[in-house]
């Protein structure tokens, strides 16, 4: 996987990111199996690391809710193999608590004094000094964005990040915060998770009504901004196209990407596969690499082959004619 760099800054990247959140759970419990697929993830030219600080807390585990879990386990990798300073790592505050009895989506937590707490924890969870890029996991628009910039400024300055981005904020927060930064000569915003991949158009919504869809104003803030390089989050579409692919229209019933326009799509990823001699998932990521502004999606992987597949997506020299359908 060929680098990239984000404008305006000393990062070189790799052009998909490794999405931690199921470390620890499905991709299994010891250190031999961590250091497998990240070691494989490294191995196919990966430097990005993805995390958020509530990453699987909602999971039981051998009897036990772990808070950060996804963060220890990335950080004790990196401790054991001493490899930090060849990772490009990334992770997220401010979303509502998952072990609270109460949890709700739409409590934001993106205060100061909350993402104080939760960068103190992270840092301490990744074993680093520093982050290289730390999001805000959500927005809350009572909030001016002028104090949550400075606030980000604030961990900058301190030494704690390197650069912020944000994820699941709307255009207009997006333009404020720019402009903000502009005046007040911050590097601003290089990065932002939100919603985006090759069945979204189609889907139907997630419960989740905290997501943000990159559609609209959000998609010509991207095609207006190279500046904030978009990471799109649920690459993979929750699996749609590789079930419909292994097992026919019948077993994608009920899935919310299972609409006439996804079930036309899916249809024509088939004839895509052959053309290429490639998987459902080169195709699928394929997708980012067609779109109208550098995307760097964020892939969860299930085991190293699938690392490894989504890796040679990009070795596939895609036609921008194979996604207008």
């Amino acid at each position: 996987m060929e680098k990239i760099m984000i404008p305006n800054t000393d990062l070189t990247i790799s052009p998909m990111g490794l999405g931690t959140v199921d470390a620890g759970v499905r991709w299994g419990k010891d250190e031999a199996s961590q250091d497998s697929m990240f070691g494989t993830f490294v191995e196919q030219g990966g430097n990005l690391i993805d995390c958020a600080h509530v990453y699987a807390d909602w999971v039981v585990v051998d009897g036990r809710q772990e808070v950060a879990r996804a963060e220890r386990i990335t950080g004790d990798w990196m401790k054991r193999n001493g490899c930090r300073d060849k990772i490009v790592l990334m992770t997220k505050g401010g979303h509502p608590v998952y072990t609270h009895p109460d949890m709700d989506l739409h409590i934001n937590r993106v205060t100061k004094a909350d993402m104080r707490g939760d960068i103190v924890g992270s840092l301490r969870a990744l074993k680093t000094d520093y982050i290289d890029i730390y999001f805000y996991h959500r927005d809350d628009p009572t909030i001016p964005v002028e104090e949550m910039v400075e606030t980000m400024q604030d961990f900058i300055r301190e030494g704690k990040v390197r650069y912020f981005a944000v994820s699941n904020w709307a255009a207009d927060r997006q333009k404020a915060a720019d402009a903000y930064c502009k005046k007040m000569g911050y590097r601003g915003i290089v990065a932002d998770q939100a919603l985006l991949n090759l069945g979204a158009k189609y889907m139907n919504p997630l419960a989740d009504d905290t997501l943000v869809y990159v559609k609209g104003d959000l998609y010509d803030y991207h095609k207006e901004n190279p500046n904030n390089v978009m990471m799109p989050y649920m690459g993979n579409c929750s699996g749609f196209f590789h079930i419909y692919a292994a097992k026919g229209e019948e077993a994608v019933q009920g899935h919310p990407y299972c609409t006439e326009g996804n079930l036309r799509m899916a249809r024509r990823l088939k004839s895509l596969t052959e053309k290429y001699n490639c998987a459902v998932t080169n195709v699928v990521l394929g997708y980012f690499t067609q779109e109208q502004f550098t995307c760097v999606p964020l892939y969860g992987p299930l085991d190293e082959n699938s690392i490894i597949e989504a890796a040679n997506t990009f070795s596939i020299q895609f036609d921008p004619a194979d996604y207008q359908f």
